[in-house]
């Protein structure tokens, strides 16, 4: 955890920057879960790859909804989201996933949302990062949300894209002219609670190695954003907390959210207890 001096408990509106890494997204839930009771007002959200999809649902006002079937889901279930994809460019066409929370949100345009919301993504042939903060949600989070090798490339208007996490997992930009208190970062790239041990003879799938090396590379990316643009307040959720797609372990995820915003985040003091301090 990275703290700033400026996150004194006296400060109350939020901007807060979501960051990528699979499964362990989830956390997100738990995280602004304690925000909200502590008296926090989340004011602008950026995201990027799961954080956008947390991100752009908890704009929606459908978090609630999300959490309850995501909780409930078990790994006979994402098998059967899973619309596999024969060309293309990637494992799976993604149709399925975003079908199903297109039905628990509703069609939305991240413009009509009731807060400022954008998802990062990156455009495939150029390489350049690219904010989607106008248009359909659910385009927006499944761009940002293109995984490369498992997630096919999503076009977006004329650019091919796929996920932000290659060029910026923590997305702090988006949020630089938000006239809110303090800015508050999710790093899902965080140092490893524990040494990574196999059984047998160490055997790895080629799959398994490309999201291994795509999660190394994430955090190093992640660790140079954050230390050119820190934010007030970085919550850090262990790399090897989750791997890519243990989606059924989201009870799991989202009190681990919970328990590092709780150890991170301050208490908000309100005005009339500030009145009786003496």
């Amino acid at each position: 955890m990275a703290y700033n001096r400026a996150m004194d408990g006296n400060r109350q509106t939020v901007s807060l920057v979501l960051g990528s890494g699979g499964a362990r997204g989830l956390a997100h839930i738990g995280i602004i879960r304690v925000l909200e009771e502590k008296g926090y007002q989340i004011k602008a959200i950026s995201g990027c790859s799961v954080g956008a999809l947390v991100g752009g649902i908890y704009a929606a006002g459908k978090l609630a909804e999300y959490e309850d079937w995501v909780r409930k889901l078990r790994r006979f279930d994402m098998v059967n989201l899973l619309d596999i994809a024969w060309v293309g460019g990637g494992l799976v066409k993604g149709d399925k996933i975003i079908k199903t929370m297109r039905q628990l949100v509703g069609e939305r345009l991240i413009e009509e949302l009731p807060i400022p919301f954008t998802a990062v993504a990156t455009e495939l042939e150029s390489g350049r990062e690219v904010w989607l903060n106008e248009g359909p949600l659910f385009d927006a989070i499944r761009s940002s949300c293109s995984l490369p090798i498992f997630f096919t490339p999503f076009r977006f208007g004329k650019k091919m894209l796929v996920d932000g996490g290659v060029v910026n997992p923590v997305p702090m930009a988006p949020v630089f002219n938000e006239q809110t208190d303090v800015t508050i970062a999710v790093n899902l790239g965080g140092k490893p609670d524990r040494e990574a041990t196999r059984d047998g003879d160490g055997a790895i799938g080629a799959t398994e190695v490309a999201y291994l090396a795509f999660d190394a590379m994430q955090s190093t990316i992640a660790r140079q954003k954050l230390a050119a643009y820190p934010p007030d307040l970085t919550i850090e959720i262990p790399r090897d907390a989750a791997k890519t797609f243990e989606i059924d372990r989201a009870s799991e995820l989202i009190e681990l959210g919970r328990a590092m915003a709780e150890a991170s985040l301050p208490e908000r003091r309100t005005m009339s207890d500030r009145d009786r301090a003496p």
